[in-house]
């Protein structure tokens, strides 16, 4: 590959990430390519030499934040505790441009349609599975219903606490949902 095509792929690389951050810290419609493009250091009309549309670059930022949100690999295995205890925390509440895209973005994409509403809907069904096992469900059962209010209830309790201009009440929200979760779904133990 010569110099400028991996010059290109890396620039392109840095507008999805940058966009990836921007969108789950800004929303969807709240970045303009204008304003993308400034602060990856390029000019508004190089955009297309990257992404034939909008469209493109808005699925391909989706999966980079997936990508980066996924837990990364850690000595201990996670747990349907510590996975409850890390989304619901205050650190994850205030990292909104590099936590959880679905969280972040559960408004936006249901306003969307095509590739990136299929990816956002993979990433659900996945992370659905996730926690279906993280709870003891078995291989053989898709989703659980537990998984399913888990997951809602986590996704909604993280929303809430980003939205109320309260500390105290925010902090209340993610503590009261944690608990209720680790006491109502607390998984088999092998």
């Amino acid at each position: 590959m010569g110099h400028s095509q991996a010059s290109k792929e890396s620039t392109h690389d840095r507008i999805v990430e940058i966009a990836a951050e921007r969108f789950c810290e800004l929303g969807i419609d709240g970045l303009s390519i204008a304003n993308l493009m400034k602060e990856a250091g390029l000019t508004h009309g190089g955009f297309y030499k990257h992404f034939a549309s909008r469209d493109e670059l808005v699925a391909e930022a989706l999966a980079s934040a997936f990508k980066r949100s996924e837990a990364p690999p850690r000595a201990t295995q996670v747990t349907f505790k510590s996975l409850v205890s890390e989304y619901l925390s205050d650190s994850h509440r205030d990292a909104v441009g590099t936590g959880c895209a679905v969280g972040a973005l559960v408004n936006d994409v249901g306003r969307l349609q095509g590739e990136a509403k299929d990816l956002y809907t993979q990433k659900v069904k996945a992370n659905l599975r996730g926690i279906s096992r993280l709870i003891g469900q078995s291989e053989k059962q898709a989703v659980s219903a537990d998984a399913m209010v888990a997951f809602c209830a986590m996704v909604g309790a993280l929303g809430l606490s980003r939205a109320v201009s309260d500390d105290k009440l925010s902090k209340e929200i993610l503590s009261v949902v944690s608990q209720f979760l680790l006491h109502s779904f607390s998984p088999v133990q092998k």
